[in-house]
C-alpha cells in the first residue's frame, strides 16, 4: 500500500507530539513536517507536498479555515482533515466549504482518526458522527427554505416551536426536545417571526394563546 505522507498542523506542541507517536506506529503513514499555525503548513506545502493535511482550526497568524482555502486553492490534490476541539456548527460547516475533506473532534478515539487519514487519503469524505447530523439538518433546512418560497403558512415543524417557545421553553431546550441544533430552532423562530409579521418572544406566546395552540389551565 502506498505510503501516506502527512503534516500536522496544531499549535500546541504536546498534541503535535502525541500525534506523531500515533501515526509513526501505522505502517502506511509518514509525518514529513509540522507546523505551528496555518500560515506555516501552507508554506510547507511547497516543498513537502504531502498527501494529507491533518489541520487543526484555532492558531496563531492563520486559523485553520483560513489556511485550508488557501491550501485547496493551489494544491487540489492534497486532502485537508480538520482536527480539533471545537464540534461548533460554524466551525464544521466552514471547514468543510474552505474544502477540508472531514472533520474530527479530538476527543475521537485515536482508531478513528486512523481510519479518517486513510479514508480522505483516498479522495473520499469523513464525517464524524455526531457532526454528520449537522450536514443533515442543513440540507433538511434548505430544501424547507426552497419548498416554502413565498409561503406565509407555518410549516409543521414551525407550529412545534412556536408552541414551545409559548411554553417558556428556550432554544436549546426546544432543540433537545425536537432533536435539532439551537441553531436550527433560532432560524425555525426567525421565519415564524417574519411570516406572522411579529417581534418579540412575548409577541409569539400571545399569538399561541389567541390561537389555541397552548392550553393555559394545563388540561
Amino acid at each position: 500500500m502506498p505510503e501516506i505522507t502527512i503534516i500536522l498542523a496544531d499549535d500546541h506542541a504536546v498534541v503535535r507530539s502525541g500525534l506523531r507517536m500515533l501515526l509513526d506506529a501505522q505502517s502506511d503513514m509518514r509525518i514529513v513536517a509540522e507546523a505551528s499555525n496555518g500560515r506555516e503548513a501552507r508554506e510547507l506545502l511547497q516543498s513537502m507536498k504531502p498527501a494529507v493535511v491533518l489541520m487543526d482550526i484555532m492558531m496563531p497568524e492563520m486559523n485553520g479555515i483560513e489556511a485550508t482555502r488557501r491550501i485547496k486553492r493551489e494544491f487540489e490534490n492534497t486532502a485537508v482533515l480538520a482536527l480539533t476541539m471545537y464540534e461548533d456548527e460554524q466551525y464544521f460547516l466552514e471547514m468543510l466549504k474552505a474544502g477540508a475533506s472531514g472533520y474530527v473532534p479530538k476527543r475521537a478515539a485515536p482508531d478513528v482518526l486512523v481510519s479518517a487519514i486513510r479514508t480522505v487519503n483516498l479522495g473520499a469524505m469523513f464525517i464524524y458522527p455526531t457532526m454528520a447530523q449537522h450536514i443533515l439538518e442543513e440540507y433538511s433546512e434548505k430544501v424547507f427554505e426552497d419548498d416554502s418560497a413565498g409561503s406565509d403558512e407555518l410549516t409543521p415543524r414551525e407550529n412545534q416551536v412556536l408552541i414551545l417557545i409559548a411554553d417558556g421553553l428556550t432554544n436549546s431546550e426546544i432543540g433537545e426536545k425536537l432533536g435539532i441544533s439551537h441553531k436550527t430552532v433560532d432560524r425555525h423562530r426567525e421565519n415564524i417571526m417574519r411570516k406572522l409579521d411579529l417581534h418579540s418572544r412575548i409577541d409569539l406566546t400571545k399569538y399561541a394563546i389567541r390561537e389555541g395552540l397552548i392550553d393555559l389551565d394545563g388540561s
